[in-house]
């Protein structure tokens, strides 16, 4: 109770220096994640074109398992923080162990269902032999060993809540270190190990995960003194459980709309070519550099909006907005001039042939004129999630994704020209900010101009 009720730094520190303190080992361990993403298909790409197509129409999946860990990680966090802020130590532990209870229970739910849907997923969408074995078997190992993804999310998000950015990046480091360099030794069969191929990659992502959560779980009962984790605590309790998903769920589905978005441009791309989907799977596995360190500065800063809205600090959440939004912006641009100027050597790091020259291409500069625009957005939605407004983030995410992307990618692929497909990505954006921009000012309006 002493520590709770001591002024947090998120309530004292200068708001530039805070969000750098809290922003940047989020940025770093981000960054981190996105390499060992990376680092999959680099290395899958080498046992052959089929099975990184395997591995990238896997994707959907995997994100929709992090959309369920992450969207449940944001509901607790936004309200450990705000309950911080308000000098509440019970929601504090209520908080904290009723999200770890439904972290655990979203495993259970998603193994059951993904076991039994997995077949049928890759059957949906190609008849290619290699592609269908190689996929079945990647995604099943991802699921079985997924209570690592879902307890490390929860682990994480809880050291962040209470602005101990550190030791989250701390685990992310070492779990994306444990998968970089169990890759090659599971995929290629080195020190003795049988060559496994894509199930190999599948095992030292799930074994990156799992040592990630335990020493998450550690440094939580050891160095997290604002928050008690105990197996006692763990019985449901309604009132907890609404207040988590009130913000949690729509943030799951806007992250899960992400899934819809990829699985419907894979079946799009399908019908030019598999090497179309391969690009589109890299694209997504490069574009996470760019976006995963913005993601990162998110993490940093919803829980300095949400503890200051608690404690009714205007100036503090306004600053935080606005540093963010330059940082994003910053971040997104060097993104793209990485992809108009260097998108042939990118795409050489995984062996691409001259086919998948002349689709990547062109798809990674066309597609990459959105980023700053997607800077700006990404920000937003944070913001309105930290507010509890986290319908305005899956109007916004809904919209982008399924009522604009998708059907203009459709009406473009009619074209019978694959590079104009890209162009859904810019168009798209276009449509988000303006969304953003309407939502921001009922915030500002309704909320921040009345604390």
């Amino acid at each position: 109770m002493d520590t709770l009720l001591k002024e947090n730094k998120m309530g004292t520190m200068p708001v530039n220096k805070l969000l750098l303190s809290l922003s940047l080992p989020l940025v770093i361990s981000m960054l981190m994640q996105a390499m060992y993403n990376v680092v999959d298909s680099l290395f899958v790409a080498r046992v052959s074109e089929n099975a990184l197509t395997a591995v990238s129409l896997a994707f959907p999946i995997q994100n929709f398992m992090i959309a369920v860990g992450v969207g449940t990680g944001v509901g607790m966090n936004a309200y450990l923080s705000r309950s911080l802020g308000e000098k509440n130590k019970k929601d504090v532990d209520l908080a904290a162990n009723n999200g770890i209870f439904l972290a655990f229970l979203s495993y259970i739910v998603i193994l059951v269902l993904g076991l039994a849907l997995s077949g049928f997923y890759y059957k949906a969408q190609t008849d290619i032999a290699e592609i269908i074995e190689g996929g079945e078997t990647y995604i099943k190992i991802c699921l079985i060993g997924s209570f690592g993804l879902f307890l490390q999310i929860t682990m994480e998000r809880l050291l962040q809540s209470t602005g101990k950015a550190f030791f989250s990046m701390i685990t992310q480091i070492t779990g994306a270190v444990i998968n970089i360099i169990f890759d090659p030794i599971f995929i290629f069969g080195y020190f003795g190990f049988p060559a496994m191929g894509v199930a190999g990659a599948a095992l030292a992502t799930v074994m990156g995960q799992i040592i990630a959560m335990l020493l998450g779980l550690f440094l939580n009962i050891k160095a997290n003194k604002e928050i008690s984790i105990s197996l006692k605590c763990f019985k449901p309790d309604i009132h907890a459980i609404k207040r988590i998903y009130s913000v949690g769920f729509p943030s799951i589905i806007m992250q899960s709309v992400s899934s819809v978005m990829t699985f419907g441009m894979n079946n799009i791309l399908l019908a030019f070519s598999s090497t179309a989907t391969a690009v589109f799977g890299v694209y997504f596995k490069l574009q996470s550099f760019v976006i995963m360190p913005v993601l990162g500065l998110n993490n940093g800063m919803v829980p300095i909006i949400s503890y200051n809205y608690g404690a009714g600090n205007k100036d503090r959440i306004i600053k935080t907005i606005k540093l963010s939004i330059v940082a994003a912006v910053t971040i997104m641009a060097l993104g793209l001039a990485a992809f108009q100027i260097l998108p042939y050597q990118i795409l050489m790091i995984f062996d691409a042939s001259e086919n998948m020259l002349e689709i990547g291409i062109p798809a990674l500069k066309i597609i990459s004129i959105h980023f700053i625009l997607a800077g700006f957005s990404i920000i937003m939605n944070a913001v309105f999630q930290a507010f509890g407004k986290g319908f305005y983030s899956l109007l916004v995410s809904l919209t982008r994704q399924l009522i604009v992307l998708l059907p203009v990618a459709f009406l473009l692929s009619k074209t019978d020209v694959l590079a104009n497909v890209w162009w859904s990505f810019p168009i798209a954006e276009v449509v988000s900010v303006s969304i953003c921009c309407f939502f921001m000012t009922k915030i500002y309006k309704n909320i921040i101009k009345k604390i």
